[in-house]
């Protein structure tokens, strides 16, 4: 199994066979010689490292290093996954683990949590982003040197997220307690908190804009993706969708098969999603709608945006060329590379090896891969540097979708429909996405509690409450400008009032995520964000594409 993401999650099987005789022998021979020699000079710097450096040194780390640093030298997105990073992806991948459903970082000493999933065990007992596990008192060997009392609670300051981790996830039905510190609130607040699935899904909003206008927000790519888009799909249909705005902004990719299934969906049998070409010859490959499809005939309209990459190409690139969907936004991030992920070490502590091993290529043969430079600075920071509407191309790269419209390859996928928007549908000043980048937005929401919310609520009785289709006020506005200063952040006012409709947007966007959900924010905010509202005009275009789709198809899929 494949995947085309930032981070790749597949796992592969490494057979190495062995070879001998004849000139093809002698190579591999040679090549191994070569290979023991190189070897032995990595284990003897290895060891002199081990046994001279001025302090001790963790050999894993060393070798860990290593391992990344050499990767490093190929390309910006082979990579080496520690045994933490790799449980991590794995339960991201596969979209479910056990546990309480909540994101830690450590801050300063502090166990602090940065996320709660919506329906998870942490989300029904009322925990919010920003409260801080003081204590823990699990059923797993307390953390050696930790302040341990007679009732078995530790003190959980100077864990590390790891430490918490281990702690915090357990089989489903076991229970944790914890203790929490909440901003706003004196004292701890002691909860015993029962372990369980936690699912983690992708599509991150599904409902309708308007009564034939159906609108599917899809966050992230995981083994369940496609499951998720089709509920969403059929949904949508019942409730009498006529038309889809499928949004892949800043969605960074994920498995390849969830790409191609996704694409299966909108596209007829037999049509060409992708294909992918390697050094060797099991990297060559076709994939095709396998099956037949009930949303081929409605006009679809995907926005994307300079942080859509990977997987998100593919769906976007293939409907682009088959003139099922008009791809309104941005020029795309331009990953092209397919990474197989090789698990490296024990299965009870396994590592990952995301080497690449292919290219893929859009049905009408465009590599969309953008060049990287040695240092790949220029090539990671492509997100940071603005874009327009008129780009250059080189005629090399030109191709041709099924309608004989033109499009380019060799760096990204580019809009049929141009509108700048990289922050949630907006072009904010630096002012505007320095504040989004050190989440002051977030921040504000957490002195906010939904009416009728009655989880902790000895814990909220100091925090304002907001009913669901609330207005900013101007008090509001002076509250939010206040805690900037708290924050030790500027006011530039001439800056403000240039991003005012872009702090306002989101100043409700993450009030409603902190109380009302993910969905009841999206759902508000498609309102107010500029580039899905301009990508909602162009249905125009979008029906002219699917009529010319419908005209194409009625004679058979086009082969390549």
């Amino acid at each position: 199994m494949r995947t085309s993401r930032f981070f790749p999650i597949a796992i592969l099987a490494v057979v190495i066979s062995a070879l001998a005789g004849g000139t093809l022998g002698s190579s591999l021979l040679a090549r191994q010689d070569e290979v023991s020699t190189q070897y032995r000079i990595f284990t003897a710097a290895l060891d002199a490292v081990g046994k001279e450096y001025v302090e001790d040194v963790q050999q894993d780390r060393l070798v860990y290093g290593a391992i990344d640093g050499m990767l490093k030298t190929l390309d910006p997105h082979s990579s080496f996954f520690d045994p933490r990073s790799y449980r991590q992806l794995r339960e991201r991948q596969q979209g479910q683990y056990f546990g309480l459903g909540i994101q830690i970082q450590s801050i300063d000493g502090d166990v602090t949590v940065m996320s709660v999933f919506e329906n998870s065990p942490a989300y029904k007992k009322g925990l919010r982003r920003g409260d801080v596990i003081a204590r823990i008192k699990s059923d797993k060997p307390p953390k050696e040197g930790a302040k341990v009392d007679a009732t078995g609670w530790q003190d959980a300051k100077g864990f590390t997220a790891d430490d918490a981790v281990f702690h915090l996830k357990g089989p489903k039905g076991t229970t944790v307690g914890i203790s929490i510190k909440r901003r706003g609130y004196d004292g701890l607040i002691d909860l015993e908190i029962e372990r369980d699935a936690v699912n983690i899904t992708t599509v991150r909003g599904a409902f309708m804009i308007d009564k034939d206008t159906g609108y599917i927000k899809l966050g992230d790519f995981s083994e369940t993706s496609n499951e998720e888009v089709g509920a969403a799909l059929k949904d949508l249909s019942a409730k009498g969708m006529r038309r889809l705005v499928f949004d892949l902004r800043d969605n960074p990719g994920g498995p390849l098969d969830q790409a191609i299934k996704i694409a299966n969906r909108f596209l007829p049998k037999g049509e060409l999603i992708a294909y992918t070409r390697g050094r060797t010859p099991n990297s060559n490959e076709e994939y095709r709608a396998t099956d037949d499809s009930e949303y081929t005939h409605f006009p679809v309209v995907v926005l994307v945006n300079r942080s859509s990459a990977s997987a998100s190409e593919i769906v976007s690139g293939s409907l682009q060329d088959h003139d099922r969907a008009l791809i309104v936004g941005e020029t795309t991030f331009g990953k092209a590379l397919v990474q197989s992920v090789y698990t490296i070490g024990p299965r009870s502590n396994a590592a990952g090896l995301a080497l690449t091993t292919g290219r893929y290529f859009t049905p009408s043969g465009r590599m969309i891969q953008r060049p990287w430079d040695s240092a790949f600075d220029e090539y990671l920071t492509y997100q940071l540097r603005d874009q327009n509407s008129q780009r250059s191309h080189d005629t090399a790269e030109l191709k041709y979708t099924d309608a004989k419209r033109k499009v380019y390859g060799g760096g990204g996928i580019e809009p049929d429909k141009f509108f700048a928007g990289p922050t949630e549908g907006f072009n904010p000043t630096r002012f505007g996405r320095t504040l989004h980048a050190r989440q002051v937005f977030a921040n504000f929401a957490d002195q906010y509690m939904a009416e009728g919310d009655t989880r902790l609520g000895a814990a909220n009785q100091n925090r304002k409450r907001l009913a669901r289709g609330f207005q900013i006020t101007d008090q509001m506005i002076a509250d939010f400008k206040a805690s900037l200063k708290t924050q030790r952040i500027v006011v530039d006012e001439a800056a403000f009032k240039q991003d005012e409709s872009f702090i306002l947007a989101m100043i409700h966007y993450d009030i409603d995520v902190a109380l009302f959900g993910v969905e009841e924010a999206r759902r508000n905010l498609i309102k107010r964000d500029p580039q899905a509202q301009f990508g909602l005009q162009q249905f125009p275009d979008a029906v002219k594409l699917t009529e010319l789709t419908q005209a194409r198809t009625s004679g058979g899929a086009r082969d390549k």
